[in-house]
């Protein structure tokens, strides 16, 4: 099972790739086509751009729905092999990761019908599934005692895949709005502002409860094993940090009308922070959470 799941996530990257660029075809490329035009004189051959067909993006649709097919069968083959939860490490955590914003770029693209958005989440994807090919062990090792209640850790790391999985659409969503200029709306390939500032509150709505929940499970997990609820450790305090900007944001929202351009950079902070949190806490700063395994 071990080695299904690794074969499996290499499909996985190769799907994800192959997403990107028909993703970034169908949003941005272009094929140059030769027309003849009658003229008084005879004819003349003009060559003109035009946007490639819409399979490029049902191409790109159907590599994100293989790979996340893909990533669901890795995890379950890790999953067995390993015998508990598949994000235990840094490596089992970054592919859950990485199949978490695939699954809810797929859920939010068939919602939507935006096949464009896919040009900007899955080079996300495909970035940490590269960092885990490249950076992280994927042996399956035994747990290291602070991980062996098994149901919690599943419940805890589980529902923060998930919150920030949902968390990085709005990224995405607020990367394009900041590129589109905002009503300005500057390229007609890609979604118009007001529904990227709708698809990004709707990805926050979701992902914000579940940041919750994972931070207050977690809390119940350290008092279980380390005795008390909180102990300010610098992945506590950050993942705090992260909750706090999604809900200046949505408190923004609701009482002062706050959208557009000032909620874009605003949500392109908050997914820094989630980076911050799982990349710079889990790798260079010491503390309770120190089970990157890298």
């Amino acid at each position: 099972m071990e080695q299904l799941s690794i074969t499996t996530f290499w499909a996985a990257l190769i799907a994800t790739a192959a997403a990107v660029v028909f993703y970034w075809g169908y949003a941005f490329g272009a094929r140059v086509v030769l027309r003849r035009l009658a003229t008084n004189g005879g004819s003349l051959t003009v060559a003109t751009l035009e946007r490639l067909p819409d399979s490029f993006g049902r191409l790109g649709s159907l590599a994100s729905w293989t790979a996340t097919a893909l990533l669901a069968v890795s995890l379950f083959a890790r999953w067995r092999a390993a015998g508990h939860a598949p994000w235990s490490n840094m490596w089992e955590f970054t592919v859950a990761f990485a199949g978490g914003v695939m699954l809810f770029h797929v859920l939010f693209e068939r919602r939507y019908g935006q096949r464009p958005l896919g040009a900007f989440v899955t080079p996300v994807v495909l970035a940490m599934m590269a960092t885990a090919a490249a950076f992280f062990p994927a042996e399956v090792k035994p747990l290291v005692p602070a991980l062996q209640s098994r149901g919690i850790l599943a419940a805890h790391v589980g529902m923060m895949i998930l919150a920030y999985s949902a968390l990085s659409v709005s990224f995405a969503a607020g990367i394009v709005y900041l590129l589109q200029g905002g009503e300005r709306n500057r390229f007609p390939r890609l979604p118009k502002a007001d529904l990227l500032d709708e698809i990004a509150y709707k990805s926050v709505i979701v992902g914000f409860p579940l940041l919750a929940l994972g931070i207050a499970l977690g809390a119940y997990w350290g008092n279980s094993a380390w005795g008390r609820y909180w102990a300010w450790d610098p992945k506590e305090t950050s993942a705090l940090v992260t909750w706090l900007i999604y809900g200046v944001y949505l408190h923004l929202r609701a009482m002062r009308g706050w959208s557009g351009m000032r909620s874009a950079v605003l949500l392109v902070a908050g997914y820094g922070a989630v980076l911050f949190t799982y990349f710079a806490v889990n790798l260079w700063v010491s503390g309770l959470h120190s089970y990157a395994g890298v």
